[in-house]
């Protein structure tokens, strides 16, 4: 699939796209580790008199601390904003599998090849998402989404070992853009995912949320 571009609302966004708010959870949890770490190397050294081996402990809590400080500076331009994000991952086709009472878990048909030229590798990947407005939290309810490739190992480095379906909907509050991501999406795609739709719990039980097709 090729990427669906669109004008994303950076400010809607910020506020419903669940992958940027776990960016920013991450953020916040690194300098929150920063922090402890320099309270913990103070009172150490405190503990210890303040001698030559409590500010050698210092240093080295200070060290990590200023690491954990970069990376959350890093992060946010890592991972880029919400237009970037939708300008650079193909779209995917993906449903609603499973509703709970406070979130729903969604299906997406994924192609885990890393160059996107090759006869496509299909998989399954989920994604649990608290907000899917404005569609319906019911059960087979179609999704277009943007599939966010994450990791691969050093051993299968021709195929992603992570994606993240990420809903258009999203990005954007205007249900014809929607419409027109869910029409872009190839029918044969779609049949495909209804055809693979009992295999959530096999989804669940990989270790990164991906399943391989046979």
């Amino acid at each position: 699939m090729k990427v669906f571009s669109f004008p994303v609302n950076e400010k809607y966004a910020r506020k419903h796209n669940e992958l940027l708010r776990d960016t920013r959870r991450l953020q916040l949890s690194a300098l929150f580790l920063a922090l402890l770490l320099v309270v913990v190397g103070t009172a150490v050294a405190w503990y210890l008199s303040w001698t030559l081996m409590s500010w050698i402990v210092l240093g080295i809590f200070g060290i990590l601390a200023v690491i954990f400080i970069i990376v959350a500076i890093t992060i946010p331009s890592q991972v880029g904003s919400a237009q970037h994000l939708y300008d650079t991952y193909p779209l995917a086709p993906a449903i609603v599998a499973e509703v709970n009472p406070r979130d729903v878990v969604l299906l997406a048909l994924v192609n885990t090849n890393v160059d996107p030229s090759k006869p496509p590798r299909w998989g399954l990947a989920l994604r649990t998402c608290s907000n899917i407005e404005p569609h319906d939290r019911i059960f087979g309810t179609r999704v277009p989404t943007a599939a966010v490739s994450g990791r691969r190992t050093l051993t299968h480095q021709d195929h992603w070992d992570e994606i993240t379906p990420m809903p258009i909907a999203w990005g954007t509050m205007d249900k014809d853009i929607i419409h027109r991501a869910i029409d872009a999406i190839p029918q044969d795609m779609w049949a495909r995912l209804e055809k693979n739709k009992d295999k959530l719990p096999d989804v669940q039980q990989t270790k990164r949320n991906l399943l391989i097709l046979s």
